[in-house]
């Protein structure tokens, strides 16, 4: 599984931090990780939490990754950026309990962390143990397990709604505001990243356009 990692900018010095520990549990479990910044507080290329979200939603409708690990401050601004997103099912992820339901129970394709709020000592801890309660264990089983099956149903349900509610991916990339849009995939790595691994050649030449 290819895992996409985005920082925003106001947690953009701790990026070393989250990326360690993601590594730490996710490679050794198989999958790729895979860092479109930022690296750090310096960076040229600025990200917001609502462009974390716009994202989220060009590297995951494009199948240049699997599942996307971003956040901010709370945590909130870039899970409420991640859902605008057609496709995107984000979960906001505090603490190993909230990352074992999400996975078990919504089976969604994204999580947003904290990086401000309850961020103190030993966070690194808590980053690796989220990650492995999300990733060690198959995703959508159910919890408790004699509801899978509803669980499961109403993930289908919300997935149709959301297709039903929302454009397509290459449609709002055509009808975002374009600047922001720019700003968005301007990162040091996105195009080493993202044209190796995208699945999507409309999205590719549109965003290559640009």
């Amino acid at each position: 599984m290819k895992i996409a990692l985005i920082i925003e900018n106001s947690q953009a010095a701790k990026s070393d931090i989250v990326h360690t520990a993601l590594k730490n549990v996710a490679e050794p479990l198989g999958h790729e990780v895979h860092h479109y910044g930022m690296y750090s507080a310096d960076d040229e290329a600025s990200l917001t939490y609502v462009m974390n979200g716009l994202l989220t939603g060009i590297l995951l409708n494009s199948g240049a990754a699997d599942f996307v690990i971003t956040g901010c401050g709370t945590g909130m601004g870039s899970m409420l950026a991640c859902n605008a997103m057609p496709g995107v099912f984000c979960g906001l992820v505090i603490d190993p309990t909230d990352a074992f339901l999400f996975g078990q129970i919504n089976d969604g394709n994204a999580m947003s962390m904290p990086y401000a709020k309850g961020f103190g000592w030993a966070a690194e801890l808590n980053l690796e143990d989220c990650y492995r309660k999300l990733f060690e264990h198959e995703r959508g089983v159910g919890y408790p397990k004699e509801r899978a099956a509803i669980m499961a149903k109403n993930r289908g349900i919300l997935a149709d709604m959301k297709a039903a509610s929302c454009h397509d991916m290459l449609s709002v990339l055509k009808t975002v505001d374009q600047d922001l849009l720019r700003a968005t995939i301007a990162g040091e790595r996105f195009a080493e990243l993202f044209y190796a691994n995208a699945k999507d050649e409309e999205m590719s030449e549109y965003l290559k356009s640009l």
